[in-house]
Parts: structure tokens; C-alpha cells; sequence
């Protein structure tokens, strides 16, 4: 059985957080507001894989509410959703995102995004392929208040 699972997720830019993308921190002056460390990537890609398995989505797994995941790390938290991903027995297919924002620029840091990812997912690099838009100065993106990510992502089971 072959199944595919859509994600998103956006958070605003603000002061006095580290901004961290595809578990990368990138060096800027601004950083992402959440509840956890607000990796707009791996939370689209997590809702994707979760859809895909028909496992709700992580705000169902992982509350705002729970103080157990304030600051967490993102890609803890997609370790947790790669165990659901195994107990139903699937595996990861691809997995395709696009993060969309105006700043910083990030296709430099675009290669260690997927070599974490497809750890984390237990899946090869070529599997895991990530993009980088911008909404030409459009939007709450374009005026740099926020970063956007969707995420595709197709699984198997076994």
C-alpha cells in the first residue's frame, strides 16, 4: 500500500530566538516564535509524514499545551513520529518541501537540512529533497515577518 501525506506550518520572525531550519541554525537576527524551537520544515515534514500514515497531525501528538514540549527540539520530535511510522508498519518513500521566506537566504544550508532529515527519516539523502522560495516581497513573508514550509511526503508499507 502506497500512501501520501501533505503538510504546512508558519511561524513568525521575532528578536531573541535562534532561527532553526531543517534542525540547521542559521545564523540571523531574527528566529522563529513557537512553543517548541518552531522548525517551520520538520513540523510540515512531520504533519506530511503523519497524514501520510493517517495519524492526525502534531499538534495532536505533540500539544502547544504540553509543557513537557516547551523548546523542544524539532527533530526529537520527528524521531517520535519516524517510531509511529514503523509500529504501522510503513517506511519513507520521498519526502519533497519547500520552505518559503524573503530572508535569510538559505541555499547553503540546504544540504545538511536533508542529510539531517534523512537521518532522522532512516532514509537516504536522494530521498529527501528540500526547496527554497520567496513570495517576491508579497505577504507576511515577503515583508519578513514570518517563514512558511509544505511538505509532500509518500510512504509505503511493509
Amino acid at each position: 500500500m502506497i500512501r501520501v501525506g501533505q503538510g504546512y506550518d508558519a511561524h513568525q520572525l521575532v528578536s531573541k530566538r535562534k532561527l532553526i531550519l531543517g534542525g540547521v541554525l542559521i545564523d540571523f537576527h531574527l528566529g522563529l516564535k513557537g512553543h517548541s524551537d518552531a522548525d517551520v520544515l520538520i513540523h510540515a515534514i512531520m504533519d506530511a509524514i503523519l497524514g501520510a500514515i493517517g495519524m492526525g497531525d502534531i499538534g495532536q501528538h505533540f500539544p502547544d499545551s504540553g509543557l513537557e514540549f516547551k523548546n523542544a527540539k524539532s527533530r526529537e520530535l520527528l524521531t517520535d513520529v519516524i517510531r509511529l511510522v514503523e509500529s504501522k508498519k510503513f517506511k519513507i518513500i520521498n519526502i519533497d518541501a519547500t520552505i518559503i521566506c524573503q530572508s535569510p537566504k538559505l541555499s547553503e544550508f540546504i544540504p545538511k537540512m536533508v542529510e539531517n532529515i534523512a537521518a532522522d527519516c532512516k532514509c537516504e539523502n536522494s530521498q529527501v529533497n528540500i526547496k527554497a522560495t520567496t513570495t517576491e516581497m508579497m505577504g507576511f513573508i515577503g515583508r519578513s515577518e514570518g517563514i512558511a514550509a509544505q511538505c509532500s511526503c509518500l510512504v509505503e508499507s511493509f
